[in-house]
């Protein structure tokens, strides 16, 4: 969805991304009411349309606009597209119905469980698996909306006077973690105070834990500048983060020139340097130089399925077969860079994913297979949190955080 957001006029596409967001988080109930006004499903664009609907309107009080609005401006959306002009008529009339039956229609549809929990079936019975005990805080998680999270960029400025700045414009926010702040309601990123000068990023609570662990204890052989490499970098976050937190001479490698080139603006804003590399961390014969790395931060492509309340689309995109797939990846990732690694250097392994296969399991295989690697202690798997962000409040920040997995790793001289 965020490819297809680039596309939308700016001026309009905050107002797109709400409304879109919404009707995602809710698809499950909505596709399983449109299944009950339709013997079988209508044309795609037309589906879309009806589902995209029923979404934003299947609650009353939840819905951004009246139902009625809802129900007038989907038929005319339906007549204003080629594509669904003929089936405007049976938009109207599901839409309708709908109205008219709603507390039935809705009783049938909680009878399933993509309804109830808006995931695909395959996916709620994979965190019940991974998680007996807390799948159904998980889900519900994932359907929450993230706040806006900072991260302080200590070489231009601190978390207190940042707090300051952002009261002087009565903007209610609160720290959270050495260098977070979260605002309890979202603002364009851009017009918030010292954007341009560097003095914040954006960046999840439990992603600003990955550079502190990799740092934590790490020293430079023979007392010199740490050497560094964030694999797998773009956007660039963490290998900020790394550079805020230590002079060190960093390396952020990325497979594609363009996420490359985003890195590169992210770091000019903050006002850091780091040595941007396009390559296969998969292939080091490539782009490395031979030299041994202190510290690897390997933030290893998955699934995304711990940062579904960031990114809605991702359950309704992702197939049970990517699991396997991303893992493998993820395993020739960790043995090609292992031998980057100097002995008594850390690796840091870290996936937003709340699935065992790509994290815990992930860890475990790597250590039976490697007996130069000790897995230090480490946060293991986060679940997602999520305080809402109308009610959230200093005594429960410690609950709001994306879901992650973070492994670490000691290479021991044999």
């Amino acid at each position: 969805m965020t490819a297809a957001l680039e596309d939308v006029d700016a001026a309009i596409r905050p107002g797109v991304q709400a409304l879109g967001f919404h009707a995602l988080r809710q698809l499950g109930r909505a596709e399983a009411l449109r299944q009950q006004l339709a013997s079988r499903p209508p044309p795609p664009e037309a589906d879309a349309l009806l589902c995209v609907a029923l979404a934003l309107g299947w609650s009353e009080a939840e819905a951004p606009y009246t139902v009625h609005t809802l129900v007038d401006q989907a038929v005319e959306a339906a007549k204003r597209s080629e594509d669904t002009r003929h089936q405007a008529s049976f938009i109207n009339g599901c839409l309708r119905r709908f109205l008219r039956e709603r507390e039935a229609l809705l009783a049938q549809a909680e009878k399933h469980p993509q309804a109830v929990w808006n995931h695909p079936q395959w996916w709620i019975d994979r965190v019940r698996k991974d998680y007996p005990a807390q799948w159904q805080a998980i889900l519900t998680a994932n359907n929450a909306r993230a706040p806006l999270v900072l991260r302080i960029n200590e070489r231009k400025t601190t978390q207190a006077l940042y707090l300051q700045a952002l009261a002087a414009i009565n903007t209610i926010a609160f720290p959270v973690g050495p260098q977070g702040v979260i605002l309890r309601h979202a603002q364009a990123v851009p017009s918030l105070p010292g954007y341009a000068q560097g003095h914040f990023s954006v960046q999840d609570t439990a992603a600003q834990m990955a550079a502190p662990l990799l740092l934590d204890g790490l020293s430079a052989a023979g007392g010199a500048r740490l050497r560094l490499l964030d694999a797998c970098a773009a956007p660039g976050g963490k290998t900020a983060h790394l550079l805020e937190l230590a002079d060190a001479d960093v390396t952020a490698l990325d497979i594609d020139a363009r996420r490359c080139e985003r890195i590169a603006q992210n770091l000019q804003r903050l006002g850091l340097q780091a040595d941007i590399r396009v390559g296969d961390a998969a292939h080091p014969e490539a782009w490395w130089d031979g030299g041994l790395y202190d510290g690897i931060l390997l933030d290893a492509p998955c699934t995304a399925s711990g940062i579904v309340r960031r990114h809605p689309d991702v359950r309704w995109l992702r197939r049970p077969t990517d699991i396997a797939q991303l893992a493998a990846l993820q395993a020739r990732l960790f043995n090609a860079l292992w031998p980057l690694l100097r002995p008594g250097g850390r690796l840091l392994y870290c996936t937003c994913s709340v699935f065992r296969a790509e994290g815990e399991q992930q860890a475990q295989t790597f250590v039976t297979h490697h007996k130069d690697a000790l897995l230090m202690p480490s946060p293991g798997h986060l679940l997602p949190q999520s305080g809402v962000p109308e009610t959230v409040f200093p005594d429960n920040l410690k609950g709001e955080n994306d879901g992650f997995y973070y492994a670490v790793f000691e290479k021991r001289g044999l």
